[in-house]
């Protein structure tokens, strides 16, 4: 069983976390620790992970084009001055400074829509990016899922430098590795869960279609779309895991086939995790109940902006005990007031409703801590240190 974790507001519990410390500008990366840094920028999600060599991780980089002070975003974090993507580049560029060049070792777009890829140019152009996949790469046709439109920019900017694009498969763990000194942690992986409706069985790299053989020939409301083909990895190291898998719902569409969900397979080969970002921001078509029973994070992860983030039912799921059994905890990146007015006392029981996120294990994936980084500026100020907690 997992020990309960404990907020830490006024110091810390341990001399693993003593660095940590409320008020304080957050630590570096020390070796050994794994890093995943949920960046707010009101705009879309936005993930970067320090693997315990070093090596780094971006996951999405999105913007989603809201004005500020539109009725369906907030304003960019901490303002205006800058888009996402230098906002991004910026807080990657803190990160890593202390012990490396800024770069990014790899890069995953979940799925083709502006709240995920809509700054990931941007970045590329700030901070190197050595290796990119995606769904798509390198023809972006309906073999392997419904072509993507209104992507324009973002495949010509992929198509500018081909010799760091690769096609992203499901099920495998050889695509995302350790640089530099893989032997040093061998319980660390990441696997490939899905894309394209492609599904990991959870035996070695096997696979299986959600998506029927003749989808192409469904009318246009019952075909697989955007959402339905997001990529998903799971990250393991030692005890601890977390998902995280883009926009993939988990309740089909009113009148469509149950294989749109493409969360109940997914879940049936991940299994309990200690972490999960929600899927597709906790709308209203995601994290299904058998999600939610069969992941059991003591952690929910929200990366939200807009009004519909997350859905009253949403939430509820994730904090019911009917579900699963022991504590758990939602840390939200940008709650709107929007949705506060609507949800209401709920939301109450958020750990954190705004602000950058870190999750920060332990060397060895045995201790892990959620640590809330200040996003009204740039000083990196820790606001909040939860935990420790004990990976199951």
């Amino acid at each position: 069983m997992r020990a309960l974790g404990v907020a830490v507001l006024l110091g810390v519990t341990s001399a693993a976390a003593q660095a940590q410390t409320v008020g304080a500008a957050l630590p570096a990366w020390q070796p050994g620790t794994l890093d995943i840094h949920i960046i707010n920028t009101g705009r879309g999600d936005a993930a970067l992970l320090v693997l315990p060599d070093g090596t780094t991780l971006q996951f999405d980089a999105g913007d989603g084009g809201f004005p500020a002070g539109s009725p369906r975003g907030v304003a960019n974090v901490p303002d205006t001055t800058r888009k996402p993507g230098e906002w991004i580049a910026r807080y990657v560029s803190r990160v890593l400074s202390p012990f490396r060049t800024p770069e990014i070792d790899y890069a995953l777009v979940s799925h083709m829509h502006d709240d995920h890829i809509g700054a990931m140019p941007d970045l590329a152009r700030r901070v190197p990016v050595r290796k990119l996949l995606d769904r798509g790469w390198p023809d972006y046709a309906e073999g392997a899922g419904p072509a993507p439109t209104g992507i324009d920019g973002y495949l010509a900017f992929v198509r500018a430098t081909p010799t760091r694009m690769e096609r992203f498969e499901a099920g495998r763990t050889d695509q995302i590795t350790l640089k530099r000194s893989p032997a040093d942690y061998p319980t660390f992986v990441v696997r490939n869960t899905a894309v394209n409706g492609q599904v990991w069985t959870g035996a070695g790299t096997a696979t299986r279609s959600r998506f029927p053989d003749n989808w192409k020939a469904l009318p246009a409301g019952h075909r697989p779309n955007e959402n339905e083909s997001s990529l998903g990895i799971r990250v393991s190291y030692g005890a601890f895991d977390f998902y995280t898998g883009g926009d993939i719902p988990g309740r089909a569409r009113p009148g469509a086939p149950e294989w749109h969900d493409i969360e109940t397979p997914v879940a049936q080969a991940v299994g309990a995790v200690e972490v999960a970002a929600a899927n597709h921001h906790g709308n209203r078509d995601s994290t299904n109940a058998f999600f939610v029973a069969t992941l059991q994070p003591r952690l929910w992860l929200l990366q939200v902006w807009s009004s519909d983030h997350p859905s009253h039912d949403v939430l509820d799921r994730m904090l019911s005990r009917d579900l699963y059994p022991g504590d758990r905890d939602v840390l939200a990146t940008n709650m709107s007031q929007a949705n506060r007015l609507v949800i209401g006392p709920m939301l109450d029981r958020l750990l954190s409703a705004r602000g950058h996120i870190l999750i920060r294990v332990d060397k060895g994936g045995d201790t892990y801590r959620a640590i809330i980084v200040d996003d009204a500026d740039e000083s990196m100020r820790v606001t909040a240190v939860h935990g420790p907690y004990t990976s199951r």
